[in-house]
């Protein structure tokens, strides 16, 4: 079976380098271009990997963090039922890549036994993976390559922005801590 967009591939846990495991850290708006900013962490809380994203994303992502329910169904809480009336499910999602200033990521779903990949925005599999209570990782090379890269611009330069960003208490986070 062929779907556009869909790849079939074997298990993301077999691939040479381990994939590093992140949670959200928060979401905050960088302080110079007024963009939303998703702060991943990794686990042990020393890495701080940030995405900026556009409004209508950060706002999927905070109204999942904050668990609001909205009289219809939102686009992420759609495309969650659909995978699940396809009687697959999300297993994990992978922000894999950074060209040319902007980050890449995979939604890892299992159908049948049948491991299927999609190539997707960040922001865009970080709100499924909220709604589907699974998983996120960064790719280990990702993490070495752009650590603390901007995946949008800014007027900070990047040392500043790392030692801005390493140094963020939770109260700067704002209301969309985790």
């Amino acid at each position: 079976m062929h779907l556009p967009g869909f790849k079939f591939e074997s298990n993301p846990q077999e691939s040479a380098e381990p994939d590093v495991e992140v949670r959200i850290r928060g979401l905050m708006m960088d302080p110079s271009t007024k963009m939303p900013i998703v702060v991943l962490n990794d686990l042990s809380g020393e890495v701080v990997l940030p995405i900026w994203v556009g409004l209508f994303e950060a706002n999927a992502i905070a109204l999942e963090i904050e668990k609001a329910t909205t009289p219809r169904p939102m686009t992420h809480d759609l495309l969650r039922n659909i995978i699940h009336g396809l009687n697959a499910r999300v297993t994990r999602v992978v922000v894999g890549a950074l060209r040319e200033d902007t980050f890449h990521a995979t939604i890892w779903m299992d159908q049948g036994g049948e491991v299927v990949a999609l190539d997707a925005r960040p922001s865009d599999a970080i709100a499924l993976a909220l709604r589907s209570d699974c998983p996120i990782f960064v790719s280990k090379q990702l993490l070495e390559q752009a650590r603390l890269a901007s995946g949008g611009s800014t007027s900070l330069a990047p040392e500043d922005l790392r030692r801005w960003l390493e140094n963020l208490n939770d109260d700067e986070m704002g209301r969309y801590k985790m």
